[in-house]
């Protein structure tokens, strides 16, 4: 109805031309009032569907790739699930997180979830540091059951890699994981979180230690939801706690 008044309306002022500017910008307005004016995203080409969806594309997509965990050990653990449901409930709240999960039921569940699109999607729009928490996250789940199995280990490699995340970055947040249960006296998980070998120097070490801080410093996550953020502070604090490990073992300051 709008685009026929604003037609008539050109014409009267413009003749012709009037008319069908008026008439497209009826058309853009009532399109606009249609979807309420906001901005609707559209998850077809990530999924294979042309349903427009509302929810966030972020959320989305780590809630796929956090079905690609659950399921990796052949198996899913309900202690998984709900690692994973709270959260989400933390981090975006119980009404949105919950229109999440109706979301990936309803349009993404249905269709066969590809990592590797995925991952490239999310590579081209965030940061390397968002995509360090993604893995520390991802790593969490893997761990909720008590056990980070080799299925999981696989799979979050390939998800790593498909992020484009440097191996010793991977290997850095899986000691983080996997350091609980060692033997008394290992300090090797240390040197690895820290991204370096057994035999540098001191100075090396130290070196090492402020490289791992600005990298994993919470201030790098302060555009995301506290949850995301309470993740960067608990790879700082592991950064920390492997950094003080080393100097006991090598007895420096």
């Amino acid at each position: 109805m709008v685009k026929w008044v604003l037609a008539v309306l050109g014409l009267v002022y413009m003749r012709f031309p009037g008319a069908v500017i008026g008439f497209l910008l009826g058309t853009l307005l009532e399109l606009f009032i249609k979807k309420g004016g906001s901005a609707h995203r559209n998850v077809s080409k990530m999924f294979g569907q042309e349903q427009e969806v509302t929810m966030g594309d972020f959320e989305l997509n780590l809630l796929s790739l956090s079905t690609i965990v659950v399921k990796a050990d052949g198996k899913v653990s309900q202690t998984e699930l709900d690692y994973v449901r709270s959260y989400f409930v933390k981090a975006y709240g119980k009404d949105r997180a919950n229109a999440t999960f109706r979301t990936y039921n309803d349009v993404v569940k249905k269709r066969q979830i590809d990592a590797g699109r995925i991952c490239a999607y999310l590579h081209m729009r965030t940061t390397y540091e968002v995509r360090l928490q993604i893995l520390h996250f991802l790593f969490g789940i893997a761990q909720a059951d008590g056990n980070v199995s080799s299925g999981e280990l696989q799979q979050l490699a390939k998800i790593a890699g498909h992020l484009r995340l440097s191996q010793r970055d991977f290997e850095s947040i899986k000691a983080m994981f996997t350091m609980a249960g060692r033997p008394s006296g290992d300090t090797s998980y240390a040197y690895t979180i820290l991204e370096i070998d057994k035999n540098v120097s001191n100075a090396e070490v130290k070196k090492a230690y402020r490289t791992m801080v600005k990298k994993y410093h919470p201030d790098k996550l302060q555009h995301m939801d506290k949850v995301h953020q309470q993740g960067a502070r608990e790879k700082f604090n592991k950064v920390q706690e492997a950094y003080e490990q080393i100097q006991k073992e090598r007895a420096f300051s």
